[in-house]
């Protein structure tokens, strides 16, 4: 099963989840249930590591149709790019396990949004990624902050993003689209 098809089911699952009444705050966090099928692994016999950000996308997929805001980004004509990402394992997971994707606004900045995914097993984190990503709109140009909270409000209690994610954040950009960026090794 290809993660597009994936991504469709858990897409109707949180429409209905919504449809229920089981919508999720913005600072609240998504868990959905997945399971390490034989199109995850590698040839170690356990989930390749590329694999787990295709799969965390799904979190954030149903992250963003439960609090509302995958309606409102079709709505206005705003998409989210992953701009950095990081992820950090702990342990595999093997082929059939079954694991829990849970997702979560960390908070903002004046340019990007911040969300952490977590690969968990009877609750024990496996893997960690944390994502930066930009808000874009169809017709060009950056979403403010300002005209996304405006149209889906700003939570209460949307948490400070804590100084080493900034630091991290600064240290893995590369330079502006407009800027030059040559492949020159040292």
């Amino acid at each position: 099963m290809n993660v597009i098809w994936r991504t469709l089911l858990v897409t109707l699952g949180a429409r209905l989840r919504v449809r229920l009444g089981r919508t999720l705050a913005p600072t609240a966090v998504s868990r959905i249930r997945l399971t390490t099928l034989p199109t995850d692994i590698d040839v170690l016999r356990h989930m390749n590591n590329g694999r787990y950000l295709s799969l965390f996308d799904l979190g954030r997929w149903d992250l963003l149709v439960r609090t509302g805001l995958a309606d409102a980004m079709r709505r206005n004509g705003w998409y989210a790019v992953v701009s950095s990402e990081t992820v950090t394992f702990r342990k595999s997971l093997e082929l059939w396990q079954r694991f829990v994707v849970e997702s979560r606004l960390l908070g903002h900045d004046d340019k990007a949004l911040y969300l952490e995914h977590r690969a968990v097993v009877d609750g024990e984190v496996y893997a960690r990624a944390i994502i930066r990503a930009r808000m874009l709109k169809r017709k060009g140009g950056t979403l403010s902050h300002e005209e996304l909270f405006a149209a889906v409000g700003r939570p209460d209690d949307l948490p400070d993003v804590e100084p080493w994610v900034h630091d991290w954040a600064a240290a893995s950009a590369l330079p502006s689209t407009k800027a030059a960026a040559p492949s020159v090794w040292s």
